[in-house]
């Protein structure tokens, strides 16, 4: 069976670039290989950067009206057409249908954020800070943006970045996942369509060849990166002694804390949907839950409950009377990796409550499938604890104190979200204030913050100083600039010629 070549996408067109080397797109709910995908080499990269390069000037001096309209025509054609761009979302990660058309919903978010950023763009004026002389301020778009995009999330994460860039007065080149890579060749047609000037949005496809390329390249003022914390590490490291600006978003291990006072069907069922929800392949993902005091055997319970009743299958097969509740993982090897945490955790001493290595996917049984798991007793020194498992797997760590938890939840290396349950708003407040992490929620298990607000974590799970979206996220794509003006009325000029002291605010 023929499948189809993935290009580039560079100054409004697909481009093949020079480089032969490819590497296979696979359904995970069939193992069908679906696509052909071009893998970049160094000159291909240079070629999609310079599409990027030559149109940034011309972008940055578009007015912010014209801009805008730019924006609000991509968000109605988004609207209008979500469903496309789900099922290719579906097909080549494997969420169901539903799961992806949320992915997208909260990366609109952002898009409609960024049709206001004319409000956050402003600058200050003062008049009169001295004789004749005023200061005003104003933001400058940095010129080209690189943004390099994991797997699991190919439409909202760069939604995260590029819409405010390109608001901004920038020119985007993304660099997508090589499992998912058509998404992004969506979106660029979108903006063509309407009305982004050719080579403002570009596609780079490839692996760490098309990685170092936005990296080193000279004319790459800014990289945005969502990934494991090793990649960010590196990516930070090597972005930021070039000069470059970064936010480079790493991994996480998520607690859920559930106090003796919580609501435990809605603990449950909160577990259930951030444990297992895309399966599990995201990084706000609930991947411990900490059991306060006596709550545990009825909390285990009542989620297993829940678990056993998921329906796993193909999220793209509509012909079934109810949609499956979640689909495969992204490849085979990331799928076996992940059941390896599950024996791995058995052998270290934790109950294993659902087996998801047992499942019974309805669809292809070459499809990559590992149902929700359930690990109960697991204890912090296990592998499965310590590790970012990045699939449905739910941890289940018992403590008897409050003060237990938090200090569990603050020795963690990472610091991305973190959820805390109870009925008791003194307590809520207090964990706010203990816990050192970016993203809390309250009775919220899953706390990805609104656009207008930034999306990021603390301690390995960010390497750079600003957040995704928000206010961050406008200042991360722009620098201040501050103008200092006299003008000087003819009928009042000083008389006295030369002065070389510094000059006298009076």
């Amino acid at each position: 069976m023929s499948t189809a070549t993935i290009a580039h996408w560079a100054s409004g067109a697909s481009y093949d670039g020079s480089g032969d080397r490819r590497a296979d797109v696979t359904n995970p709910a069939t193992g069908e290989v679906t696509g052909s995908l071009l893998l970049a080499t160094r000159e291909d990269a240079d070629a999609v950067i310079a599409a990027a390069s030559a149109a940034a000037p011309e972008w940055g001096r578009t007015s912010l009206a014209r801009r805008t309209q730019v924006l609000f025509a991509f968000r109605e054609l988004l609207n209008s057409r979500r469903e496309e761009l789900a099922a290719i979302i579906t097909a080549e990660h494997g969420k169901v249908l539903s799961d992806a058309l949320g992915e997208i919903a909260r990366g609109q978010e952002v898009v409609e954020f960024a049709c206001g950023l004319s409000h956050l763009l402003k600058g200050g004026h003062s008049e009169g800070v001295s004789t004749g002389v005023d200061v005003h301020s104003k933001r400058d778009p940095l010129g080209v943006v690189g943004i390099i995009s994991p797997f699991n999330f190919p439409a909202m994460v760069p939604m995260w970045f590029f819409p405010i860039a390109i608001a901004a007065g920038n020119a985007v080149v993304l660099k997508p996942s090589e499992k998912d890579p058509s998404a992004a060749l969506w979106l660029a047609r979108l903006w063509q369509e309407a009305g982004l000037p050719d080579g403002v949005f570009n596609v780079l496809q490839g692996d760490k060849v098309a990685v170092d390329a936005l990296l080193q390249s000279p004319d790459v003022q800014a990289i945005s990166f969502v990934g494991s914390t090793p990649i960010a590490e590196y990516v930070y490291a090597e972005a930021t002694q070039r000069g470059k600006r970064v936010q480079a978003l790493g991994g996480a291990k998520n607690h859920m804390v559930v106090l003796p006072d919580a609501d435990l069907d809605l603990a449950a069922d909160s577990a259930v949907n951030a444990g297992y929800g895309s399966a599990g392949e995201r990084c706000m993902a609930i991947s411990v839950l900490v059991a306060v005091g006596p709550v545990a055997d009825d909390l285990v319970a009542r989620i297993a409950d829940r678990t056993r009743g998921l329906v796993i299958g193909d999220g793209g097969d509509t012909g079934e009377e109810k949609e499956a509740d979640m689909g495969p993982l992204v490849t085979r090897e990331h799928r076996d990796r992940v059941a390896s945490f599950v024996e791995s955790g058995e052998q270290e001493g934790a109950k294993v409550v659902v087996d998801g290595r047992e499942v019974q996917p309805r669809g292809a049984q070459d499809g990559f499938w590992l149902g929700p798991t359930l690990l109960d007793h697991v204890t912090p020194e296990m592998g499965v604890y310590t590790e970012e498992i990045f699939g449905p797997v739910l941890s289940v760590v018992r403590v008897e104190t409050y003060e237990e938890a938090v200090a569990l939840v603050n020795a963690n290396p990472y610091g991305n979200g973190t959820a805390v349950f109870t009925n008791d708003g003194g307590a809520a407040r207090r964990y706010e204030a203990d816990v050192h992490v970016g993203m809390i929620g309250v009775n919220v298990p899953v706390p990805v913050p609104v656009a207008s607000y930034s999306f990021g974590g603390w301690k390995r799970s960010l390497f750079g100083d600003t957040h995704a979206h928000g206010t961050e996220g406008v200042h991360f794509f722009t620098r201040g600039k501050v103008v200092t003006t006299r003008w000087v009325d003819p009928a009042n000029r000083p008389q006295g010629g030369l002065e070389l002291g510094f000059p006298r605010n009076v």
